[in-house]
């Protein structure tokens, strides 16, 4: 999440994604993203809540995918474990990091929403509200779960909305068609537990 610079896209098996900077400002910006996954939205769900499955591991401060966990319910985190360094002693704690906090999680309605600054505007005092909507696709066959997304960042940005939003664009649209991807596959649910020290 730290780079911006994204890795090669992923290879898709869903419908392709649409994305877009759908409203910019001096003060923050909105990213929406719009795609369809073959997946049921009770398959997509558990995609969708396991982000060591879809997420690039390019995107994390780890390095690795396999660190992060989302605990999908109210007051839970989108989060990444930092494995304690090579050579350090036993007794060392690891480190970690919460890129988002759950405010919203209602599998049943298909809605998850989580708040916080992702990648660089973490440090800055911008405040950032991600949406996931899961609803039927809407297909002649009555298959797979359109996937909806939309990023709204606002504050105190240091670096201007204009040069940093489609940059973030880019990057969350990397990821957007890696899950509408992985939502074609079978899912398997990540449990927070296990991935903490």
């Amino acid at each position: 999440m730290h780079r911006l610079i994204p890795a090669a896209l992923f290879a898709l098996s869903a419908a392709p994604a649409l994305g877009e900077v759908a409203a910019l400002s001096d003060t923050g910006f909105v990213i929406k993203h719009s795609a369809q996954a073959s997946a049921g939205k009770s398959e997509t769900w558990k995609v969708l809540t396991a982000p060591s499955r879809w997420w690039s591991g390019d995107h994390t401060y780890s390095g690795d995918a396999a660190n992060l966990w989302l605990d999908a319910q109210a007051t839970g985190c989108f989060c990444e474990k930092l494995p304690r360094p090579k050579g350090a002693p036993e007794t060392q704690r690891i480190g970690s990091i919460e890129h988002m906090h759950v405010v919203y999680a209602d599998p049943q309605a298909g809605v998850l929403r989580m708040t916080g600054g992702l990648g660089p505007l973490q440090q800055d005092a911008a405040g950032g509200t991600l949406t996931v909507t899961l609803s039927p696709a809407g297909t002649p066959a009555g298959e797979g779960t359109r996937i909806d997304w939309t990023y709204v960042v606002s504050g105190l940005v240091v670096l201007k909305p204009q040069e940093i939003a489609p940059l973030v664009d880019k990057v969350l649209g990397e990821q957007f068609e890696r899950l509408a991807a992985r939502s074609a596959a079978p899912a398997q649910t990540d449990d927070p537990a296990n991935l903490r020290d």
